[in-house]
C-alpha cells in the first residue's frame, strides 16, 4: 500500500483513496463531503461511465424511442431537436435506465439477449473508467491544483477484478496510485439495503456467470419463458443473492489490497479530520 502507517497517512502531502462498497453505504456522500472542503478532487466512476464511455449508447437509445413517435421523428430527422442525457454526480439515472432490467418489454423490461449486450457494454466501460483513475489523479493536480483525491467507485467494481491475482490489472493500477478503502456494512445495513431495493428496485450490473446462474434458476423455479419475466420481480428476487455474492469479493479486495472502515463509524464522520482519523486507525490496525 502507498501509505505504510497512520502517521504516514496523516503527514502525506497528497492523500489518495479509492472507495468501494455496495451502493447505498455512503461512498458518494463521503466523496461529496471531502470535495466540499475544497482540497479533494472527486472522481466519480459512474459519471465517467455515463459521459465518456456510454454517452452515445444512452443518447441513441433515447433517440430510438423518440423515432417511434412520428412528431418527434420528423423533428429528429430535420435536426430540429436535440436529445441527450442530463447526467450529474447526483443524477446517474440515464446510465441505470439504459442498463435496464431483463424481462417482458411490455412491463418495461429488456429482452435477455439485448440485456446481456448492455451488461457487456457496461462491464467494458467500468473497467476503462477504473483504469482512467491515474489520469484523473494527475489531471486533478496538474490542472486544478487539488492536493487530495477520492475515487468514488460503483458497487460492481468487485465483479470485474480477481483479488487473488497479484497481477490483476485494475487492482494493481489502483493500489499503485491510491489507498483502497472498503466501507464494510453489517447485517443491519444489508437488511436496510434490501428493504430500500424492494421499495424501489433499480438496474444493476452483474458478473456474466452470476447473471446466467440466477436467470436460469429463476426461469426453472417459476416455469417461465424469458419474455414472460416480470423485470422488477426478477431483480428483487436477485438482489439479496447479489449482495451475498459480492460480500466475499469485497472482503478479499480489502484483505489483499487495502483497508476496511466500518460503515457505522463512517456515518459519524462529519468532516475530513474525522475521515483522516478513521483511515489512520485502519492503517495502524493493518500494519500491526
Amino acid at each position: 500500500m502507498i501509505y505504510s502507517s497512520g502517521d504516514d497517512w496523516r503527514s502525506a502531502k497528497h492523500k489518495r483513496v479509492v472507495l468501494f462498497a455496495m451502493s447505498g453505504l455512503g461512498k458518494t456522500h463521503l466523496s461529496n463531503m471531502l470535495r466540499d472542503t475544497g482540497n479533494w478532487f472527486h472522481y466519480s466512476i459512474d459519471y465517467r461511465i455515463g459521459t465518456r464511455y456510454m454517452g452515445e449508447y444512452i443518447a441513441d437509445n433515447a433517440k430510438r424511442e423518440a423515432m417511434k413517435v412520428p412528431f418527434l421523428r420528423d423533428l429528429l430527422m430535420s435536426d430540429s431537436i436535440y436529445i441527450g442525457s442530463n447526467l450529474t454526480f447526483d443524477n446517474l439515472a440515464p446510465v441505470a435506465a439504459y442498463l435496464g432490467k431483463p424481462g417482458d418489454p411490455a412491463r418495461g423490461g429488456v429482452l435477455i439477449d439485448e440485456y446481456r449486450k448492455r451488461q457487456e457494454q457496461f462491464r467494458r466501460a467500468e473497467m476503462a473508467a477504473l483504469l482512467d483513475t491515474g489520469y484523473f489523479i494527475d489531471r486533478a493536480m496538474d490542472l486544478y491544483g487539488y492536493p487530495h483525491f477520492v475515487c468514488d467507485t460503483g458497487g460492481s467494481i468487485c465483479e470485474w477484478v480477481d483479488a487473488d491475482n497479484p497481477d490483476d490489472p485494475i487492482l494493481k493500477a489502483l493500489s499503485d496510485q491510491a489507498l483502497m478503502v472498503w466501507i464494510k456494512g453489517d447485517e443491519a445495513h444489508t437488511q436496510e439495503l434490501i428493504r430500500r431495493f424492494d421499495k424501489a428496485p433499480k438496474p444493476m450490473a452483474y458478473q456474466p456467470e452470476f447473471l446466467t446462474r440466477v436467470w436460469d434458476q429463476y426461469l426453472n423455479e417459476n416455469n417461465a419463458q424469458p419474455e414472460d419475466v416480470d423485470p422488477d420481480t426478477f431483480i428483487r428476487w436477485t438482489y439479496a443473492q447479489a449482495l451475498a455474492h459480492r460480500q466475499p469479493r469485497y472482503a478479499a479486495m480489502a484483505d489483499r489490497w487495502g483497508i476496511t472502515i466500518d460503515a457505522n463509524a463512517l456515518a459519524d464522520a462529519r468532516d475530513a479530520h474525522t475521515f483522516d482519523a478513521l483511515i489512520a486507525e485502519a492503517l495502524d490496525k493493518r500494519t500491526t
